[in-house]
């Protein structure tokens, strides 16, 4: 990763680092360290920000939502990219390939706004993003 690359935070990612008890938390905890100590510019979109706040909500509780949602808007921290019709229609495409079986519509509009936005790395754990030509840092 070069030194303040663009990087794209998906749900998996979030929900690891937001709780202790996930399997890949401790594995989170270190790419985002190493992220943020080579000064990567970090991105994340509308539809991972709800579908994060969701599986918090539900699977931990409020408090633990609130509690991620506080510290991702902390200023600097992160900034929240639109989803536009374009990047929905062409997330469509996505969901037709057969080689993205069981992929979410999060998962593509995702990567139709990282197309968009120019950003080729992923802190994601889902191998949906490597299929699709998106580097990992996870």
């Amino acid at each position: 990763m070069r030194q303040g690359e663009a990087v794209f935070v998906d749900s998996g990612a979030w929900i690891a680092l937001a709780l202790s008890r996930d399997p890949l938390h401790s594995q989170a905890r270190e790419q985002w360290e190493l992220l943020r100590g080579a000064g990567a510019k970090i991105h994340s979109s509308v539809p991972v920000v709800i579908e994060t706040f969701t599986f918090l909500d539900r699977n931990a509780n409020r408090h633990v939502a609130l509690a991620w949602k506080e510290a991702m808007y902390k200023p600097g921290t992160v900034r929240i990219l639109p989803c536009e019709l374009r990047d929905l229609e062409q997330s469509w495409e996505y969901s037709r390939r057969a080689d993205l079986h069981k992929l979410s519509a999060v998962d593509a509009t995702s990567f139709a706004i990282m197309k968009r936005a120019r950003i080729r790395l992923a802190f994601a754990f889902d191998h949906h993003f490597a299929v699709v030509g998106f580097r990992l840092v996870a």
